[in-house]
This record gives C-alpha cells, sequence and structure tokens, in this order.
C-alpha cells in the first residue's frame, strides 16, 4: 500500500495539471487573458491551492497553455520559409497565421505582447518576426511583395485580425480567410485580383443598399 502511494499521487498530480491547462486554454482561447485565475480553478475542478501549485504566477500558465500554438506558429513559418517561391510562402504564412490566431483571442494576446513577462511566447513572436522578415525579403527581390512593405505591416494585420467576431468558430475561420485574402491583395506588388475567399456572414443584416 505505501509502495504504490507516491505513484498515486504523482498520477493525481499530472490529472490535475491536465486538467489546469485544459481550462486555461478553453477559457483564454474564448475570453482572452484577462480571466481570472479562480475562474480557470473552477472550471478545472481544482482549488486555488492545487491550480497555484502547479501554476505559482499567470505568466507560467499562459506560457504551458500557449506551447502548443507556439509550435504551430513555428511549423507554419518553416513551411513558408521552405517554400522556393517566396511570395507563395509569406501569403500561405499570412493566411495559416491568420487563421490560428483566429481560433485562440488569448494567444494573440499573449503574442501581440498585451500580456507581458511571458518569455516563451515572446522568443516565439521574436523568431516568427526574423523569419518572416527573409521571407519578405526574398519575396521583394522577386518582385511580387510591394516595395514599401514592413514588418510592422503584419502586427497590424494581426491585430486587425483579433476584432473579427463571430457566433461560431468556423464562421471566425471563414472570416480571418476572407480577410488574409484581402490583405495579401494589398500586399502584392502588382495585383492580380484574384478571387477572394466566401464572405463570412458576421452581422443579421447587411447596411442598406447593399448585397449580401
Amino acid at each position: 500500500m505505501t509502495d504504490r502511494l507516491p505513484h498515486t499521487l504523482r498520477s493525481d498530480a499530472l490529472d490535475n495539471r491536465e486538467r489546469i491547462l485544459d481550462a486555461a486554454r478553453a477559457l483564454f482561447s474564448a475570453d482572452g487573458l484577462d480571466v481570472p485565475m479562480r475562474e480557470v480553478a473552477r472550471r478545472a475542478g481544482v482549488g486555488p491551492a492545487t491550480l497555484y501549485r502547479h501554476f505559482p504566477t499567470k505568466q507560467a500558465l499562459v506560457a504551458d497553455a500557449s506551447a502548443d500554438q507556439l509550435q504551430a506558429c513555428r511549423a507554419i513559418v518553416d513551411e513558408g520559409c521552405a517554400d522556393p517561391d517566396p511570395w507563395r510562402g509569406l501569403c500561405m504564412v499570412i493566411e495559416k497565421i491568420c487563421e490560428l490566431h483566429a481560433l485562440d483571442r488569448g494567444f494573440t494576446e499573449a503574442f501581440l505582447s498585451a500580456y507581458p513577462g511571458v518569455t516563451d511566447v515572446a522568443a516565439g513572436r521574436e523568431y516568427t518576426v526574423q523569419e518572416v522578415a527573409e521571407l519578405a525579403r526574398r519575396a521583394k527581390e522577386a518582385g511580387r511583395l510591394r516595395s514599401d512593405f514592413v514588418l510592422d505591416d503584419l502586427i497590424l494585420v494581426l491585430m486587425a485580425n483579433k476584432g473579427i467576431h463571430a457566433a461560431s468558430a468556423a464562421t471566425q475561420v471563414k472570416a480571418s480567410r476572407r480577410f488574409s485574402g484581402l490583405v495579401i491583395q494589398a500586399f502584392e506588388a502588382c495585383p492580380r485580383h484574384a478571387p477572394l475567399p466566401p464572405a463570412a456572414r458576421l452581422a443579421s443584416a447587411p447596411p442598406q443598399g447593399l448585397s449580401r
């Protein structure tokens, strides 16, 4: 009995940690990083003491809750940079990163440095900026990206993308895809005005005089 007790405690502790992370991911994704720690504990079904034993600070919780998104973000950037066509790679990065951020409000806030002290996210942001800067340089040299593009433009895109609000995750993604399509046409040196992704219905009715 006593030989098995430490293993049982370790198993319980791991279960509690995973429940806390699952709750934090869900709450941060939907409501952003202002969600109180006590609400995370309540959603996870644990007491505040258990929460703080695993995550002494909110920064630690945000860092661990964002780990999967950071890995996905890095994979997107690496895929885009590996494309022999830098413009195609940059377009893919814009589309997929906008979609990733559209599904997780908390990650966007952390990535845009709205929540200080999360060093892992800050490092991921720095990596993304450096790699996209090189990709943009190559796209300019190829004559596909407008010459006055600057990296702050990409930050503006993410800030605007964060403002998209829809009734469902599917509609949120659909709206983000259309938004990134508009952005890509604005960034292209000689826009070809390719068809945009389908529009998402974000309002109950269109403004008077406009068709659906």
